[in-house]
């Protein structure tokens, strides 16, 4: 279904074509409004009505909902061009953008993920007493709260709350589920005239709570502890910063929406086989500490993900995928974006990527400064770190000329400093930039600043999964290359294995998680299949011989994708019967090692044993001197004449 869109200058700041926006995003626009939240509203009402409307105002979305809602009409869709077009010094010539804003803001949305939290309110306050015992009144009447001191202290009888007193040993778990180990604990007592009786001292105490109000100048209970939903810290010192805290505390009773952020599928996860380890990037990354090992796979509790998306941008098998939303959607995202921006008349975009700050910073220098350039279309996502190479390059395959993002304070940047070398590398051109601005007015100078770049002949659409999207752009960004060398960090290679070591054991192509090496049932052989490969290093992890050798590249040829011969030997023919079995450099190098060296080989006879097949070789084992396989003579049958010959009476 058509949409309408329903346009606005905005007391006339911002030049609008209606024609040009209908003819190349595909909807159907109204006259344009001049003050649609104010003295116009009632034509905006009258427009509601319409169904499947768009209002190009974002600024004033909450008012256009009570509308809806008064009116009794589905709450329409929101997309700004105005901040992000219209206010602009090249206003005049923001039409492409425009028009790929409101492509973008037609696209279907996927239905986000989420798991109910239930919070009953149980708050636990960490702090010394004149700090925290404030704290626990104001939240009392709220929130039913224990506060927890150091040492025991006077508590005033008959508190709304409970104090408690010992040394918190660890804590686990997230908002709603918090998992608490207290020492040397002690507990009022009830009753009694003068100072406060205390319980003796407990060791182990083990307590569960909703929420954790962390008011000690101490080191925090958790890592990135602004990420752990439930845990609240506030610097002691700091009325101001109490007071929120406490204010946020407050209003954590009922039940919630936890959004899961990650897909995983444990099969195509490259931790580790056998206990040897491989691929760690996940773990390394990992802010919160989500992600745990879990044998021969990780695991990843979602209760405790932020969200961050650098593990999904790092993971070199796709077992982990950024869900919030899925990566097909990103990827649809960015082709709308420039495919539109092209079909309006614009010529090689540049892509800003950014986050809800970085959004802020886009209006104020929209209303305050030069606003961005009629050629910067902006891609807001909500997990910057998820941004990874896949996605860069997706966007310069796409017909983007360049990619800036503009991280934000907590953005994971040694994220995507490595994923930004990565892309770089594979695109054969330094198009990706990093913005590290935290001033709107800098934001504008450095985009309009920026040289010009151009963008691809032909733009390809990107389809697939990351690593398909990777090899298709890079065809496309470089097409007369063959081979493309990497960063030591990428997850694309070859190995090289030194054939003089190689002894053909096979133990890497047992272990290998993505079947990228391989052997041949008839003959000796090490085969690889270099567009499978990880670069996990679980191969060379694990070579007794240590002739395996990791090689970061991209291979864009067809090569790629079938199996070649690393290593391949000659089959060692049996002594006895001929028949052929193993490798010759293998049955060698174990006659070398243990014919008349070891005690069981000392006897020749036994050491030829090593050059027979596994028939051969039990067939010479049941006839030697010493058979393993022999035993004593058999015991004679026993008759009833054998018991008569023994008794006595007969």
């Amino acid at each position: 279904m058509t949409k309408k869109l329903i346009l606005c200058d905005c007391l006339g700041s911002q030049p609008i074509n209606a024609q040009a926006l209908e003819n190349a995003a595909g909807v159907t626009c109204s006259k344009v409004l001049t003050e649609a939240c104010g003295k116009q509203i009632k034509e905006t009402a009258g427009l509601l009505t319409e169904a499947g409307t768009l209002i190009a105002c974002q600024q004033e979305a909450p008012l256009f909902r009570e509308l809806a809602d008064e009116i009794q009409v589905d709450t329409p869709g929101f997309v700004d061009i105005r901040d992000r077009g219209g206010w602009s010094d090249e206003a005049d010539t923001a039409g492409p953008k425009m028009a790929a804003l409101v492509a973008e803001a037609l696209l279907p949305q996927p239905s986000e993920k989420s798991v109910d939290v239930v919070s009953t309110g149980a708050c636990l306050i960490l702090g010394e007493a004149d700090v925290a015992l404030k704290a626990a009144a104001d939240l009392s009447d709220i929130l039913a709260v224990t506060v927890l001191v150091d040492h025991p202290i006077d508590a005033l009888p008959g508190a709304q709350f409970d104090v408690v007193s010992g040394q918190l040993t660890r804590a686990s778990g997230t908002f709603g589920a918090f998992n608490l180990r207290i020492d040397h604990l002690q507990q009022t007592i009830a009753g009694g005239r003068g100072s406060t009786t205390w319980t003796e001292a407990k060791d182990g105490a083990l307590t569960e709570c909703d929420i954790i109000l962390d008011l000690r100048a101490q080191p925090p209970l958790f890592p990135a502890p602004e990420k752990r939903d439930g845990y609240l810290r506030a610097d002691p010192g700091s009325q101001s910063a109490v007071a929120k805290a406490v204010l946020e505390a407050s209003q954590l009773i009922g039940t919630f929406e936890k959004p899961l952020y990650l897909r995983f599928e444990e099969t195509l996860c490259a931790h580790s086989r056998a206990e040897q380890a491989a691929c760690s990037k996940c773990l390394d990354i990992c802010p919160t500490g989500a992600i745990t090992s879990a044998g021969e796979h990780v695991a990843i509790d979602p209760m405790i993900c932020a969200g961050c998306g650098a593990c999904s941008a790092l993971c070199p098998s796709g077992a982990i995928t950024y869900d919030a939303p899925p990566v097909a959607t990103i990827f649809s995202r960015i082709h709308t974006l420039a495919s539109t921006y092209r079909k309006a008349g614009g010529d090689a975009p540049r892509l800003l990527v950014h986050d809800d700050l970085g959004a802020e910073m886009i209006s104020l220098s929209a209303r305050f400064d030069h606003g961005l350039p009629a050629d910067v279309i902006p891609l807001s996502v909500s997990a910057l770190a998820g941004f990874g190479h896949a996605e860069m390059l997706a966007a310069l395959a796409s017909g983007f000329s360049s990619v800036s993002i503009l991280l934000a304070p907590r953005t994971e940047r040694a994220v995507l400093e490595s994923e930004a070398e990565v892309a770089s590398a594979i695109a054969g051109q330094n198009t990706i930039t990093l913005l590290d601005i935290a001033d709107p007015d800098a934001l504008s100078d450095a985009l309009y600043t920026d040289s010009k770049a151009t963008g691809v002949k032909a733009p390809v659409l990107p389809l697939g999964s990351r690593r398909q999207v990777t090899r298709l752009a890079a065809k496309t960004l470089q097409p007369d290359t063959e081979t493309i060398p990497l960063p030591t960090a990428a997850p694309y290679g070859a190995i090289l294995v030194d054939q003089d070591a190689c002894t053909l054991c096979l133990s890497c192509v047992s272990l290998c998680p993505s079947g990228a090496l391989g052997d041949n049932p008839d003959k000796p052989q090490l085969r690889f299949q270099e567009d499978a490969c990880l670069q996990c290093g679980l191969c060379s992890n694990i070579c007794p011989e240590d002739a395996i050798i990791l090689t970061p590249q991209l291979n864009l040829t067809d090569e790629a994708f079938t199996q070649k011969v690393l290593n391949e030997e000659d089959p060692f023919a049996c002594v006895e019967c001929g028949a052929l079995f193993g490798s010759k450099s293998t049955v060698e190098r174990i006659m070398e090692k243990l014919a008349g060296n070891h005690a069981m080989f000392s006897n020749p006879a036994r050491a030829r044993m090593i050059q027979m097949c596994e028939n051969c070789r039990i067939q010479a084992q049941y006839h030697s001197e010493n058979n393993p396989f022999a035993g004593g003579d058999r015991p004679a049958v026993r008759t009833t004449d054998d018991y008569l010959s023994k008794r006595k009476d007969h």
